[in-house]
């Protein structure tokens, strides 16, 4: 039925919606050829909308996962663009359509830096990652890509960043000039009020690709600044998210690339493929099995990539959230897509997380010390600030898996990656409420010692 092959739950009453990634069946008239594609698609706009409201609809490109975007000429809201998807679905050609959501850094920013990372140290709530440092086994020859608001040259990242790419294909949400480029540089996704949505209100630049780049792979042991969990990995930088987040066909594509996936148009990631990918970012709405997000993800993951992924900060299920309530391949429990919860000091569960049956295992993720800078909208001095939030959480468990995959053996599957993860725990200062969130929290020490 063609309602079955249409996802409305990313649908917001708050942002208006101009794009949709619409997936052809193979072989079908629509994915071979253009012209009958658009037919159909301006069949589609004329039957919903008729001449009093006319809309024009246009491919825009065809993504890695070989999934169309197409854009409208203006803005619909809800009612509109459920009822397009709908008339899009119509052609037996559609195997899928859902709007191209946007998505956003999942932080709380907090205090100003001082000079604690718990995260790090085998207290209570920490990772016991200092443990696993004395093992030797440190990140040394793998890549860790960090999805993200890009990067800002920092004197405790700089030895470590790998400029990837800058995927964002709005000019006006980039920020930066332009649209795709070779630069992941982060130019500040500051936003006046109103900007965003009717109502959004004004934001300062986040400098959240930093933040999170320097809790994978700081530089460490340089007297200064602070450490990073895999501090002898690279981060490779990959800009998605800029004024007002990023959209699903972008980072969809992302995910793509910086696994060694095909993007047309974008050199390939070549020897920069990532081993482990990142990302500290969500948006509203249930990914399902035919979803832009879950295709990428598991690409990546067929690719030898593990996926992890922040729960959110709404304290609610994370059935609501893309791309925590992705299945991932085969919808398996354990498959190489690892979701992570936040939990603080005191290994209790952080008041914000988002919990379920879909979390995986918890990270810190209350106060993390980290790279920043300083600027309020465009880039300033480097700094250190602590933030809040499973976007905080996310990157531990990355860095984790760096760790892991620097043991001299061939590096574990991600489906076996996750599986020691979640057998080599820290448990939680109180269970969880509500719950779950995941098996425990890591700990990192153990998790390298079980790891052939």
């Amino acid at each position: 039925m063609a309602a079955d092959r249409v996802s409305i739950s990313g649908l917001s009453n708050n942002e208006p919606v101009d794009g949709f990634i619409v997936r052809y069946r193979d072989g079908s008239a629509s994915k071979l050829d253009l012209a009958t594609q658009q037919r159909s698609l301006d069949q589609a706009a004329s039957t919903a909308f008729g001449r009093a409201q006319a809309l024009t609809l246009k491919h825009q490109r065809t993504l890695g996962i070989g999934a169309e975007l197409v854009q409208a000429d203006r803005p619909l809201d809800r009612t509109e663009a459920e009822t397009l998807m709908r008339q899009i679905a119509t052609n037996p050609d559609v195997e899928f359509v859902e709007p191209n959501i946007r998505l956003y850094a999942t932080l709380t920013p907090n205090d100003t830096f001082y000079n604690l990372q718990y995260g790090f140290q085998n207290g209570v709530g920490g990772s016991n990652a200092n443990l696993a440092w004395d093992t030797g086994f440190r990140g040394a020859g793998k890549i860790v890509a960090v999805l993200d608001t890009g990067y800002r040259p920092h004197v405790d990242l700089n030895a470590n960043i790998i400029n990837g790419y800058d995927f964002i294909s709005s000019t006006f949400y980039s920020n930066d000039g332009n649209g795709r480029d070779s630069s992941a540089l982060d130019p500040g996704d500051w936003s006046t009020a109103g900007q965003c949505y009717a109502g959004s209100p004004a934001s300062n630049s986040s400098w959240h690709g930093t933040h999170v780049a320097g809790t994978v792979a700081a530089v460490t042991g340089n007297a200064a600044g602070v450490a990073g969990m895999a501090f002898n990995a690279k981060v490779l930088a990959v800009r998605v998210l800029g004024r007002c987040g990023g959209t699903l066909a972008d980072i969809a594509d992302a995910i793509t690339w910086s696994s060694g996936g095909a993007v047309a148009g974008v050199p390939a990631v070549g020897a920069n493929k990532a081993q482990v990918i990142n990302m500290s970012l969500g948006g509203g709405g249930a990914c399902t099995a035919a979803s832009a997000m879950n295709v990428a993800i598991n690409g990546a993951i067929g690719r030898g990539t593990t996926v992890v992924v922040a729960a959110g900060n709404s304290n609610a299920n994370v059935s609501g959230f893309t791309p925590a309530s992705c299945p991932g391949p085969g919808g398996l429990v354990t498959n190489g897509l690892i979701v992570v919860g936040a939990t603080d000091s005191a290994a209790r569960k952080a008041s914000f997380s988002n919990y379920g049956a879909r979390v995986d295992v918890s990270a810190p993720g209350v106060s993390i010390a980290s790279t920043l800078n300083a600027g309020t909208t465009v880039p300033g001095a480097d700094n250190y600030v602590y933030y809040s939030g499973t976007s905080m959480s996310s990157p531990h468990v990355a860095g984790l898996v760096a760790l892991m995959h620097s043991k001299p053996s061939v590096d574990r599957t991600p489906a076996q990656a996750e599986t020691i993860i979640k057998a080599n725990i820290k448990p939680f200062g109180a269970v969880p409420v509500p719950g779950p969130l995941g098996t425990g929290i890591i700990n990192a020490q153990t998790t390298l010692n079980a790891t052939p």
